[in-house]
């Protein structure tokens, strides 16, 4: 696999973003077309239909990538009651899911300074975190 780093980390899944939902979109796109023009019952019910579509899309993309990070926000939970010094182990719970799931691309030997900064308020959100990381470690499950 490719070496991953922070400019290169966010995951397109080709299928899905440039031929399945394009295609839903413009499908949605006609179907709007064809309401406003022919202004019929089934013109109108195409129209919902194709946004109920879109909607369905997004959703599903949406539920994948939430239950992705409570899993990822587990793997840290666990990962850091694992690596960090026993000072900072008890702090865990004070990390939120976001700050969890920037630190699965820290690598072990940086996690403790990582998570001592970000409990200190020293770093705050996910890009910031991840634009700290020296040694990026990669995440190639990411959907």
């Amino acid at each position: 696999m490719a070496e991953q780093t922070y400019e290169t980390h966010r995951r397109w899944h080709p299928i899905y973003h440039f031929v399945a939902f394009p295609i839903i979109a413009i499908n949605f796109l006609v179907a709007v077309w064809f309401a406003w023009k022919i202004q019929r019952p089934i013109t109108l019910w195409a129209a919902i239909d194709a946004l109920a579509i879109v909607v369905l899309a997004y959703v599903v993309r949406e539920y994948a990538t939430k239950t992705q990070d409570r899993i990822i926000r587990l793997e840290e939970a666990v990962r850091l009651g694992r690596v960090l010094p026993e000072e900072l182990r008890g702090r865990v719970g004070e990390l939120t899911g976001r700050q969890l799931i920037a630190l699965r691309f820290c690598p072990d030997d940086e996690l403790p300074d990582m998570t001592r900064a970000i409990l200190d308020g020293e770093l705050k959100g996910s890009e910031q975190i991840k634009r700290k990381i020296q040694k990026w470690r990669a995440d190639h499950h990411r959907v």
